[in-house]
Parts: C-alpha cells; structure tokens; sequence
C-alpha cells in the first residue's frame, strides 16, 4: 500500500470520527434542550422565608424584647405581612406563649397572638445562637448568615 493509499484511508476515518461526534455533539445538545421538560418535578430548591399577617383590629406594637414590659420600637397596620426570623416561648399574650422575632430592617418582637405566620418558623435556638439581641452587631451578622431579610 502506497502512502498516498495510506493518507487517503486514515483521512476517511478522520471525517468518519469528525461526522460521529459532530453527530454527538448535536445529539448531546438536542438531549440538553430536552432534559428539562423530561425532568421528572422535585422539591424546590429554594425555600420560601417564612412571614406572618397581623391579625390585630388595632394593629401590633412592635417590641425590643419579647415582653409587653418592652419598649415599644414600631407599629405594624391590621393586614401588614412580617417577615420572621424565629420564635420563642416567653410572657403569655392572651394564652399565647409564642413571641416571632422579625427580619424587618429594624428587628423587633411581635407576639404571636396577632399574627398568622405561612407556616413552620423555627425556635430561635435552632436559627441563632448565643443569645443574640435584635439590633446588636452580632445579631445583625448572624442574621445576614443565614439570608434572611
């Protein structure tokens, strides 16, 4: 076989593999496009923060600290949405023992009682750490640890 022979073969192997994954690459691409409306539905990838309406004809003060001793730091209007950070279990507010603590841009106490939360807020012992106090900087990092706002 002559080298000219020889050159011509491997050149139709070489456009043979060229054409196969030029075939591939298209095919890989077409399963691309495909594959999402193929996907089979998941849980969601993000998670939605939990917030709460008040429910108060009034309205709802909102607090320093978890207590109606507190001082009052904002107001929140009947239908106003609440972002909420976490919960605690402290002073009673018309049999209610659970207080949220809001991610608002001023953080504060609301009770529980007048507030309808969209579903599972976690224990503020689960969420923050230490002892944290809405407006302390490390309340303000931990808070920007965990994405809330």
């Amino acid at each position: 076989m002559s080298t000219t022979d020889i050159l011509v073969a491997r050149g139709k192997k070489l456009a043979a593999g060229a054409g196969a994954l030029t075939a591939a690459v298209a095919l890989g691409a077409t399963l691309s496009i495909a594959s999402p409306a193929q996907a089979t539905p998941g849980p969601p990838t993000t998670t939605m923060k939990p917030f709460g309406t008040v429910t108060s004809k009034k309205g709802l003060s909102a607090r320093q600290y978890p207590s109606t001793d507190s001082s009052v730091k904002g107001y929140f209007h009947r239908g106003m949405q609440v972002g909420l950070v976490c919960k605690v279990r402290t002073q009673p507010v018309g049999g209610n023992t659970v207080w949220y603590l809001t991610r608002e841009e001023r953080a504060a106490w609301v009770a529980a009682k007048y507030v309808t939360n969209n579903g599972h807020v976690k224990y503020c012992k689960d969420v923050l750490r230490g002892g944290i106090h809405p407006g302390s900087d490390h309340y303000n990092r931990e808070l920007a640890g965990h994405a809330v706002g």
